[in-house]
């Protein structure tokens, strides 16, 4: 968004800094560890991986691309034990689409934001529950399409974790235009 719009909230957007390229590794990997704590895979768990990957695919493009979601699905089906592929067709997939909107995403605030991400995490769900069931799985229950709506409603909120460290501090000179 440019500095010199208003957003919906009418304070005024302020500049980011540069990402630092460990900081995306560290959110990727505790996204990952967390997804690995054995809480009984719950259907309605929402992904954090797939969050924390859209996350950057939208503000990131370049540095975390499809690449990155093809190794982290991997990670992921290697842990669960799901058919070998399986997380990373899905993340490749979700990466590619993320990608292709991240320049209209960044135009709005985060809750619109969120509107706008949750038809990728209900079209990856429903991708990932047909691999599951071709692949021989079992239904695992109509709560299995409430992750995607939990991972839309937790998008403002990575959102405003992840780019905390980016902020930058309020300058006191009036005159300086950046």
């Amino acid at each position: 968004m440019p500095a010199a719009q208003a957003p919906a909230g009418g304070a005024r957007e302020v500049l980011l800094l540069p990402v630092n390229p460990w900081f995306i590794a560290l959110s990727l990997l505790v996204a990952l560890l967390i997804d690995f704590l054995p809480l009984g895979r719950l259907a309605w768990m929402p992904d954090l991986v797939a969050l924390t990957l859209v996350f950057w695919n939208v503000h990131q493009p370049r540095r975390v691309g499809m690449a990155v979601a093809f190794a982290l699905g991997l990670a992921v089906d290697v842990q669960q034990g799901s058919v070998l592929g399986q997380h990373a067709l899905i993340y490749t997939v979700l990466s590619y689409f993320a990608i292709t909107l991240h320049r209209r995403l960044l135009w709005f605030a985060p809750l619109q934001q969120a509107l706008h991400v949750l038809p990728l995490f209900v079209a990856t769900q429903v991708l990932l529950l047909l691999v599951g069931m071709w692949a021989g799985g079992s239904f695992p229950g109509w709560a299995f399409l409430l992750a995607p709506f939990i991972q839309a409603a937790l998008w403002p909120v990575l959102t405003w974790l992840l780019l905390a460290p980016q902020r930058r501090a309020p300058d006191a000179d009036r005159n300086r235009p950046l």
